[in-house]
């Protein structure tokens, strides 16, 4: 693993931007207003779509790594278009508190109570801990190494859910906190 981390670094660092990228987009989407008696479905299924094309951009310049990535959306996808779900409405939901107040802090505590928060976000983190489960059967390694990709993947995975609710309740703790300076 030590051996590897170096070559895999450009890739980790190339998969948070592709990471953000998804966010700030179904957080933009959940900023525009809604479509009076319009379902929220295709909006969701455009989405979907827009987190695809991000992922085939990553990897697109994750060729030239030697690594190849052949992504199996039909494993990803319930996990994906849940944590979607969650995340734009939860963005709808704070975005549109923001409206009384231009303090994003202030617009969380009017959306969110800190345990609902920290819930939010637990379940966000772990549906993505899940997305990267079943996304490390995509990364193809020559046959013996497929092992030590399942052994990898497990301790990923493992290690994410561990800190996910930790992780979460602190995140919510400093967002409600009042202290000064923040």
């Amino acid at each position: 693993m030590r051996l590897a981390l170096p070559h895999l670094e450009p890739v980790l660092i190339l998969n948070v931007a592709k990471e953000v990228e998804k966010d700030t987009a179904i957080i933009l989407d959940a900023g525009l207003p809604a479509t009076p008696g319009m379902d929220d479905e295709p909006r969701l299924t455009a989405l979907l779509q827009v987190t695809k094309d991000i992922d085939r951009r990553f990897l697109d310049k994750v060729g030239r790594f030697p690594v190849e990535i052949v992504v199996r959306y039909d494993e990803i996808i319930p996990f994906r278009t849940r944590r979607i779900r969650l995340l734009h409405d939860a963005a709808t939901r704070i975005l549109g508190g923001q409206s009384q107040s231009s303090r994003l802090r202030e617009a969380l505590g009017a959306a969110y109570s800190p345990e609902d928060l920290a819930r939010l976000l637990h379940e966000l983190f772990r549906l993505y801990a899940e997305e990267v489960r079943s996304l490390s059967h995509s990364v193809r390694l020559p046959g013996p190494l497929v092992p030590l990709r399942e052994m990898i993947a497990r301790e990923l995975l493992d290690v994410m859910l561990r800190v996910a609710w930790p992780l979460a309740q602190e995140i919510a703790t400093r967002v409600f906190s009042r202290r000064s300076g923040d």
